[in-house]
């Protein structure tokens, strides 16, 4: 009897495993609604809140989720900052879902707070990464002037790669 049972977990289990396959998961929430999402981040002065509402219109959109404590969200944050020129006519939500605190440090070393184009906030409902399926960090998401999504990016991508993607050249 014992043998039988295990037999079934085992095919229980293996069916389980299949059934869970990316061809058969439903499509992804940002694929089906391809406008920018309605989020809603704790800012950091802790009192207010980013909405879809705060972004400017008619802009490009760079949606940055990252980790303060992940080294390649350090590095395309700093590769970003270095050519900030370019990014001049984009607007850039840098969204986090670590501790306050670790995002107010972030904030402040960076200077975010110096660029009046980009807004961070807290995601303390865990929104986005369930909403894009996100595997690794830093996740880049980009929308055109009209708030549509373009295109998304797993892990660092130079500049060029991210601006060629805004005007939907490839390389």
């Amino acid at each position: 009897m014992k043998g039988v049972l295990i037999a079934a977990l085992g095919l229980f289990s293996l069916y389980s495993v299949q059934a869970q396959t990316p061809s058969t998961l439903p499509e992804a929430p940002y694929l089906k609604n391809p406008g920018f999402p309605p989020i809603r981040l704790l800012q950091v002065d802790s009192v207010h809140f980013v909405t879809k509402d705060d972004i400017k219109k008619n802009h490009k959109i760079l949606l940055m989720f990252f980790s303060p404590e992940c080294e390649h969200c350090k590095h395309q944050t700093s590769d970003i900052l270095a050519d900030f020129s370019k990014f001049k006519d984009i607007e850039i939500v840098m969204a986090t879902f670590q501790p306050f605190d670790e995002m107010k440090t972030f904030y402040t070393y960076y200077r975010i707070g110096d660029h009046s184009n980009i807004l961070m906030g807290r995601d303390e409902k865990y929104m986005l990464p369930p909403f894009y399926r996100m595997k690794s960090l830093p996740y880049l998401a980009l929308y055109d002037k009209k708030g549509q999504f373009i295109t998304s990016f797993e892990g660092n991508q130079k500049v060029d790669t991210i601006l060629n993607a805004f005007e939907g050249k490839t390389k």
